[in-house]
């Protein structure tokens, strides 16, 4: 099965996330997906997963069959994130004369020869954008088969049933569209700012046309004091990457006729209001959270796993 080929299933479904830091589960109502009726979360010590790479399998494993025991998850069927580091959204033009039902056997024959990609075997799904007498244009989602399948197994042996991968980007934007925040033509630069990363990634019509994937890490240690300018130090790199990254999208992608027109930030990271402060200072345009009508419901902390169980019914947030 590709597993990045989601369907919708009609038993009850848990959405796992498994970040460097922590797993956490959410499950919504069985018809009533806006409903979150269940959920769990528990910390992992440092190193046992390295930007998305699992280090130490069996600790990790011993850990995960905890949790299915604590949140009374054994075989259920389950969701999960493919972790951002390994995901690769692409737009390519195809060839025009391509019929829909020859996409998928084309882009598995061509993916890694005449559309390269930085790992060997990829698991892919795609999304048609548009079909002119020039080209067929999808939208490529790709991601280094052995690294899905390793975490598709771990699930496997703790005693779950995956059937279903997603990427975060589509997950945390679902939630924005649900609360409706968001229109078609809007140009959206959202950010996920966790605890051990930042991802950002730009939407327009509801689809991603690029990602970003930061270790946190890399940008030095958080010390917040009085001084506010002590938090804001660490962070200065990550913010001049996404103006970069603006910039991008409107002279490189767009030739300066369209710019990102709203942000959207969402995360798990202990300072994010410090971050949305900082953000509202510096950048030119509204700076959003997700509304609290809907942030309410559970915890911010959940949020991406609720995105992930939000899939269903969902159809133009692919």
């Amino acid at each position: 099965m590709n597993m990045l080929t989601l369907f919708q299933p009609r038993h009850k479904v848990a959405n796992l996330v498994i970040k460097d830091h922590v797993i956490r589960y959410v499950e919504t109502k069985a018809n009533d997906p806006l409903s979150v009726h269940k959920w769990g979360e528990r910390q992992l010590p440092k190193g046992m997963i390295h930007d998305g790479k699992i280090m130490d399998r069996e600790t990790l494993e011993m850990i995960l069959e905890e949790c299915v025991d604590e949140w009374k998850l054994k075989k259920r069927r389950v969701r999960f994130i493919v972790p951002d580091p390994f995901v690769i959204i692409r737009r390519l033009p195809l060839p025009a004369d391509l019929e829909e039902e020859e996409i998928r056997g084309y882009l598995f024959m061509e993916l890694g020869t005449t559309i390269p990609l930085p790992f060997d075997t990829p698991v892919f799904d795609y999304v048609v954008l548009e079909k002119t007498q020039e080209a067929t244009t999808v939208l490529l989602f790709a991601a280094p088969e052995d690294l899905v399948l390793s975490y598709a197994r771990l699930l496997e042996d703790a005693k779950l049933r995956p059937i279903a991968a997603d990427v975060s980007p589509l997950c945390a934007y679902r939630l924005f569209y649900i609360a409706d925040q968001v229109k078609k033509d809007d140009h959206i630069l959202l950010v996920q700012f966790d605890q051990s990363s930042v991802n950002v990634s730009a939407f327009h019509q509801h689809k991603p046309v690029f990602m970003r994937h930061l270790l946190l890490e890399q940008y030095g240690e958080i010390n917040i004091g009085k001084d506010r300018q002590r938090f804001i130090d660490p962070f200065e790199d990550i913010y001049k990457e996404m103006e970069r990254m603006m910039s991008f999208y409107s002279f490189s992608i767009h030739q300066g006729k369209q710019q990102i027109t709203r942000v959207f930030l969402m995360g798990d990271h202990p300072h994010l209001s410090h971050v949305y402060q900082a953000l509202q200072e510096r950048l030119d345009v509204p700076v959003e959270r997700l509304a609290a009508a809907m942030a309410g419901a559970v915890d911010a902390r959940y949020h991406l796993a609720w995105g992930l169980g939000l899939k269903e019914g969902n159809d133009d947030v692919r």
